[in-house]
């Protein structure tokens, strides 16, 4: 029984030391403030990008499934990053115009950041570090690494850069209900 209540007790100051994506806020694409309170409700796929990378062409299926689905409480926030070979090596205003002309970019894009090492943005913090979402340690792939979190800002899982945005898993959790 000791065992048991102890257990319970660790258990639960995990879970109550865990963060919600909701309480970050982080700047766009434009230098906007953007609040992750505002996607209460939502759920999200949060997907490191860079524009000359292999993977690149993944923001054309995102872009679809973000049209396929924002209707339907989901939504897609895109954090560039020149974290891998220096494929994000533009400004801000170099990636949105590159977003918008080869890909027609409709879902939030934000401000450039660090997702790995000692620069790693709080954001990346909290998907990547069990001690922040409750869930799992992860590290960053690669560009176009996935993770969903749900409507209440909880982590759910991390998704391999090679994850194409229409995978059967990230539809059947999108559908889920």
């Amino acid at each position: 029984m000791k065992r048991f209540i102890l257990f319970a007790f660790l258990l639960f100051a995990m879970l109550a030391n865990t963060q919600s994506i909701h309480s970050y806020k982080v700047n766009d694409i434009n230098g906007k403030e953007f609040d992750f309170a505002t996607l209460k409700g939502k759920k999200i796929m949060i997907v490191n990008t860079a524009s000359e990378c292999g993977l690149t062409p993944q923001y054309s299926d995102l872009e679809k499934l973000y049209q396929k689905y924002k209707d339907h409480n989901f939504v897609i926030i895109a954090f560039p990053s020149n974290d891998f070979l220096n494929q994000e090596p533009g400004s801000d205003a170099e990636i949105a115009t590159f977003c918008q002309k080869n890909y027609g970019v409709t879902f939030h894009i934000m401000s450039k950041i660090h997702v790995k090492g000692d620069q790693r943005h709080p954001i990346y913090d909290f998907l990547t570090q069990k001690e922040k979402n409750g869930i799992a340690n992860s590290d960053v792939k690669w560009n176009f690494h996935k993770f969903l979190v749900d409507e209440n800002g909880k982590y759910v899982k991390n998704l391999s850069p090679k994850t194409k945005p229409f995978d059967d898993e990230i539809i059947q959790w999108i559908e889920r209900k």
